[in-house]
Formats: structure tokens, sequence, C-alpha cells
């Protein structure tokens, strides 16, 4: 999952940052409160757990800097950013002076790119001759995957964008077929590929993980074929607008959001907790029928693609 961090403020990213030092340096990580604190957000003095690497840490005096953008194209390498960091250079120096740093770690939302890495780290160290790392958005991305819990800690859920769309007619949809009685001779068999490929391979291609299919989805299959005859039924004729309304609003929504979502097993989580209501007493008691629905337009090719994208 990307976050857009450029939507927290300046003291919101310091505190992830400390949360992110908790796990790479260790919880001796200690903040400091928003003022002029000379150069310093946090600090963390002890053997770092894996930085710049497990094998060979570094261990002394660390200082945290945060420098956060709201603007989500920024790059270390824009002019902003070289003056931001060249005003770093005498608040270093001072601290060196005062035996108080011996590593200098710089932490930013901006696009980092191979070339202007080296390119700071070497103004830091001939300018002050303090060993340091530059970390950009790019290596925050890999920390929140393999530190999942950052995410959490920090609370970035609140970032993102909802999948938004008419939730009520799919409520009105669950409660209606909850309460349907629907005859055995209406209900067709399931075909094996709607799609036109293998589910095995759709999921390949949405990025939705084998143990979610196993573990959950695999467990909707079963209401399938009543869905498709609950719809297809004369006498649902608005239901099936219903249906047909939603899940062109959900697949518009998937579509432009796509890249905030890691894997297609979160986007129906998403919008399971979206359609959830739970003051609605008939809907809360048939949630399941949530996730039913939404795997059955996952299955039926009305949302998420069957195509491989040249991205």
């Amino acid at each position: 999952m990307r976050y857009p961090l450029y939507n927290l403020d300046d003291e919101s990213f310091a505190d992830f940052v400390a949360i992110i030092c908790e796990d790479i340096l260790g919880f001796g990580t200690i903040t400091f409160t928003k003022s002029k604190d000379g150069g310093r957000d946090a600090k963390f003095t002890g053997t770092a757990n894996e930085i710049p690497s497990k094998s060979a840490p570094w261990s002394g005096k660390f200082i945290i800097q945060a420098k956060h953008t709201t603007k989500p194209t920024a790059s270390c390498s824009d002019a902003d950013f070289q003056r931001i960091l060249k005003d770093e250079l005498p608040k270093i120096d001072e601290l060196k002076k005062a035996g108080k740093i011996d590593y200098y770690l710089i932490f930013s939302n901006r696009k980092l790119t191979g070339l202007q890495d080296p390119k700071i780290e070497n103004l830091i160290n001939e300018s002050v001759s303090v060993k340091n790392m530059v970390f950009g958005i790019e290596r925050i991305n890999l920390w929140l995957e393999t530190y999942p819990k950052i995410a959490t800690k920090a609370n970035l859920n609140r970032l993102l964008l909802p999948l938004e769309f008419y939730e009520e007619d799919l409520q009105n949809l669950v409660v209606s077929f909850a309460e349907a009685k629907i005859a055995k001779s209406d209900i067709a068999a399931i075909e094996d590929e709607v799609c036109g490929i293998p589910i095995t391979e759709k999921n390949k291609l949405n990025k939705l993980s084998e143990e979610y299919f196993n573990d959950v989805f695999k467990k909707s299959v079963d209401d399938f074929a009543r869905i498709g005859a609950f719809l297809q039924d004369p006498r649902n004729e608005k239901l099936l607008t219903m249906y047909q309304n939603t899940v062109s609003d959900i697949q518009e929504e998937v579509t432009i959001k796509r890249t905030e979502y890691r894997a297609f097993d979160e986007i129906l989580n998403h919008l399971y907790k979206v359609v959830l209501d739970t003051g609605n007493n008939a809907l809360k008691n048939n949630r399941r029928l949530i996730r039913v629905f939404l795997h059955y337009m996952y299955f039926h090719c009305d949302i998420g693609t069957k195509e491989a994208t040249n991205a």
C-alpha cells in the first residue's frame, strides 16, 4: 500500500519517522517536541538494529532529521531541498563540536535517485565530516512493507482516500438477497472461466494472494450460483440495475486508485468496510454476504482486471 505521506503535516511526519527508527535503530529513539531544537528531530544512542546493515551496524550517537514536503512529486534533487540541506550543515557542525553526533540520518518523503543519494551524503561528509545516510520515499515504502506495524502505530490508514461509491445499493442488494427464496431449478452451474481466463490467472494479474483466495474467497463460491439466479430473476430487475450501477462505480474507483493498494485483498477488505453499516441490523446480521457479493463481482470480472498491463 502506498500511503500519501505528503498529506501529513511536518510534526506528524517527524513522529512517523521516529516510529520507523524504533525498528531500524532501536527502542531507545528519543523524539523532541516541536521547538528550536538545534537541528534535531530525534536522537538515538547505541548500536543500530540494521543501519547501515544488520551484519555491520553503526554504533554511537545518531541524530535523526525528518524533512517533509506536501508536494507529491517533490524530489531530493529540487533546489528547495538543496537549500534546506545547506542550512542544516552549520547545525550539524555545532553538534559535532559539542560531541553530540557520530551519525546523521535524513528521512524525507521526496523521491531520491541513485545519482542524488551519494551527492548528498558526500556533501555532508565533506562539509562537516559526519557519516550519514539519506532515506527517500522509496526506502520508506520498503520499510512499510517490511514492518506493516509501523503504519498501524502511525495511524497511516487515515490518509487513504476511500473508494467512494453509492454503497446503499449494495446494502439493499445484500438484504434483499438474504430474504429471497430461490428455487433450486433456477440455479445454474458455475462456470470455471467466466472471464475467459482461469481464476488463478486472474488472481495473479490482480495480485490477489493465494492465502486470501483459499482461506476467505473460496467460502463465498457456494453462493455464486444463487446470486446469479437472483439477479436474473425478472422480478428483481430494479435490483439488477442497482448491481450494474454499483459494479460500474466500484470498477472506476478501483482502476483510478489501484496503485494505492499493494494487493487486491486490501481493496476487497476496504470495500467491505465501506459497505458495512452496523446501524442497519438486517445488514449487520447478514454481513457475510457483503463479502460474498464483492467476491462474486470479482469472480465474474465485473471488478478487477482480466488483462495484463504494460506497467
